[in-house]
């Protein structure tokens, strides 16, 4: 099994991880209310998924 000759620094390793970023969160609008939400998920503001209530709102 391979092994590396020498240590890899720190600073070495993390530019190797530069480009693991987190993307941006999706947006979509909910049909029943037109609220902003996270795409497959209840909607927050009305409690609306896939056009029947699931939760009761918070209010």
């Amino acid at each position: 099994m391979a092994l590396p000759k020498t240590r890899q620094s720190k600073a070495r390793s993390r530019k190797r991880r530069t480009h693991y970023k987190a993307g941006h969160v999706q947006v979509a609008n909910c049909p029943n209310c037109g609220q902003a939400k996270m795409p497959h998920r209840v909607c927050a503001n009305c409690g609306y998924y896939r056009g029947r209530p699931v939760i009761s709102p918070t209010e």
